[in-house]
């Protein structure tokens, strides 16, 4: 299904060329993940209503108005941009007036992702390349001390994965690579189209 389709279900607007740019060289560019990504990933990987996720770098939320309406999952959009996080929350509005669901299940929060204090219920987390490997460490850093006071099961989610991000969750964590979700449609030519989760277990 095209991006419209998706845009009009959930009464929100996430398309178009981002023209905004970041001035840290710390901050990569927004792009949404696509819909058909999202639709491919959400075959293969479980998303419950016990879930909560946390997209860092969620630009306009799709991704988190997407999972909440389909899986009813509590979704948490980090975004240290002003702008995208004002049309994330103008687009949560919007989203809640055609569909109503528990205002609370869906937060966005303006602030740096490696300021962001992980909440213990919080054990999803996905990354689209949002920002270099150095804030990625602090980030995946105060994941583990979460973890550390409140044993859980927790996911890393990523999309169009880094080497940086592979190397050092694989080498410097405890993290396990659970699934490699590619897309089929576009992996021959680029092997980083895919979904990589990582998962840290305590069952």
């Amino acid at each position: 299904m095209d991006e419209q389709y998706y845009e009009k279900l959930f009464n929100i607007k996430t398309s178009g060329e981002q023209k905004i740019f970041n001035e840290s060289m710390h901050y990569n560019r927004y792009e949404p993940t696509s819909y058909s990504a999202l639709e491919i990933l959400s075959k293969k990987y479980i998303f419950t209503a016990e879930d909560c996720i946390v997209d860092f770098g969620c630009g306009k939320g799709r991704l988190n108005f997407y999972i909440n309406h389909f899986f009813h999952s509590t979704v948490t959009g980090i975004e240290m941009n002003t702008f995208f996080y004002k049309k994330a929350v103008d687009n949560k509005i919007d989203y809640l007036k055609k569909h109503k669901k528990k205002t609370n299940s869906i937060n966005f929060l303006n602030c740096f992702a490696e300021e962001y204090n992980i909440n213990p219920s919080d054990n999803k987390f996905y990354f689209f390349n949002p920002f270099s490997i150095q804030i990625f460490i602090k980030v995946i850093r105060n994941i583990l001390i979460s973890v550390e006071e409140y044993e859980r099961t927790v996911d890393v989610i990523l999309y169009y994965p880094s080497d940086d991000y592979i190397y050092f969750l694989e080498n410097n964590t405890s993290f396990v690579l659970l699934d490699e979700i590619k897309l089929p449609y576009l992996y021959d030519n680029d092997p980083r189209q895919s979904f990589l989760v990582y998962r840290l277990d305590f069952k």
